[in-house]
């Protein structure tokens, strides 16, 4: 379930089906302005995997945003998310939405430079 700023994100397993874990993640989002780096993205993700609940805060570069799914699918695998199962985002249109909405947010057009240093500033 998406709206701005937020998307909820979630998927059941049903016994003896070899669909994936279950996972319930509610990720916040919201632009803040760093004295130093500019515009970044503050994202709040939490929730469970497999009933096993976490919190995790984390900052993307505003040139670096829009490997936002990137970077949740990884910290849901580091909180018990198996990387055979794939991305989180289990409905595209969720990802379309989210991914619309942050470049909506920033003001991020098509063509605009990157500054590669950020990728790993920002653990991607």
């Amino acid at each position: 379930m998406f709206e701005s700023g937020h998307l909820h994100l979630h998927h059941l397993s049903f016994p003896g089906m070899p669909d994936g874990q279950e996972f319930s993640i509610d990720v916040h989002y919201e632009v803040r302005r760093d004295a130093q780096e500019g515009q970044m993205l503050h994202m709040l993700m939490k929730g469970d995997v497999d009933g096993k609940a976490f919190e995790e805060t984390f900052e993307l570069h505003r040139d670096d945003a829009f490997n936002f799914a990137t970077k949740i699918s990884r910290i849901a695998e580091q909180h018990g998310r198996h990387p055979h199962f794939g991305s989180v985002f289990v409905d595209h249109k969720d990802f379309d939405a989210m991914f619309a909405d942050i470049r909506r947010l920033l003001d991020l057009k098509p063509g605009e430079p990157m500054n590669l240093d950020h990728l790993g500033q920002d653990g991607l």
